[in-house]
């Protein structure tokens, strides 16, 4: 008889915390998905990230500080905020009109591969070392095989949402690692807050002009669900869960995300989606993992702050 250690009392609401986490990122790229069968991709993730502030406010005011100390951090802020809320999930809900979730998910696990190069260059305690170049190699290599084979399975305009989804990787990698270079005193769950209502100045304003009226727009009960499935589990229950797993695991084991939520996005969109992918797209797929685990492995955690760089978000 073969016996298996269970967790310890006080990991198993890590665990369970852990598991939520990847469960929740794992499925938001289909529900983007669905989503946009009803919802146009600009307005549909303003008004994600429009309840997701709302939720965020409510959960902080009372408890934390809310305002930046610094007259800068609102510029830094802003600018992040357009980065990441702005140009990388409005290329990414475009994107995903045209790219399956489950591939969706494995290009914006670039993120960590931008990430390394703009660290490189802008934080000095992180520099470029071979293993990290040639997982970064590996895995840019994995992706030009997902775009070529979009355009042979999905047409000229898959090929162009793929390299959407990686150019908008690039904004929210260079986007935490400017986070990082200039520390923000304030709370992660009002960073986040504030780089969404920064970021949702120009997402409001185009999908005016570009999108018209929301009231008109074809609101389904499952265009509903999806909106509020990215907006609370999605979005803001998801950054609370990171925060506070933060003090509580390694750098290292948090980094798995990355590695956890493709996959699972595959699996969510083949089993509930009804996705197909071709071969050498799930080819190419393997290889961005792969790339991305080579970059991850042997890393010393430094500081808990690492992990905002690494995490691909759907």
């Amino acid at each position: 008889m073969r016996c298996y250690a269970m967790p310890a009392p006080g990991k198993l609401p890590v665990v369970a915390a852990f598991v939520a986490l990847c469960v929740i990122w794992s499925s938001t790229w289909l529900a983007i998905k669905i989503g946009l069968r009803d919802l146009p991709p600009i307005s549909f993730v303003a008004l994600r990230f429009v309840i997701a502030v709302v939720v965020l406010l409510a959960i902080s005011i009372g408890r934390v500080r809310l305002l930046p100390r610094r007259r800068r951090d609102f510029f830094l802020l802003a600018y992040t905020g357009v980065l990441m809320f702005a140009v990388n999930y409005a290329l990414l809900f475009w994107a995903e009109l045209h790219v399956s979730s489950g591939l969706s998910a494995v290009l914006q696990a670039t993120i960590p591969i931008f990430g390394m190069v703009f660290a490189h260059f802008i934080l000095p305690d992180e520099p470029l070392r071979g293993q990290r170049v040639a997982g970064s190699l590996l895995a840019l290599g994995g992706v030009a095989v997902i775009c070529s084979r979009l355009l042979d399975f999905g047409g000229l305009l898959a090929f162009w949402g793929g390299v959407a989804i990686v150019f908008g990787a690039a904004g929210a990698a260079f986007s935490n690692v400017l986070l990082k270079a200039r520390e923000i005193r304030l709370a992660p769950a009002m960073i986040a807050a504030w780089q969404m209502i920064f970021g949702l100045v120009p997402l409001l304003i185009t999908g005016i002009i570009v999108d018209g009226n929301p009231l008109r727009f074809h609101w389904t009960k499952t265009a509903v669900f999806c909106l509020f499935y990215l907006a609370i589990p999605g979005s803001a229950l998801a950054f609370l869960l990171l925060y506070w797993l933060l003090p509580r695991m390694t750098v290292t084991n948090l980094q798995t995300i990355s590695l956890i939520t493709p996959p699972g996005a595959v699996m969510f969109g083949w089993l509930l989606g009804g996705e197909t992918f071709p071969t050498l797209a799930l080819a190419g797929g393997v290889l961005v993992l792969a790339g991305v685990w080579m970059i991850f492995r042997r890393m010393q955690p430094r500081s808990i702050d690492e992990c905002e760089t690494v995490l691909p978000r759907g």
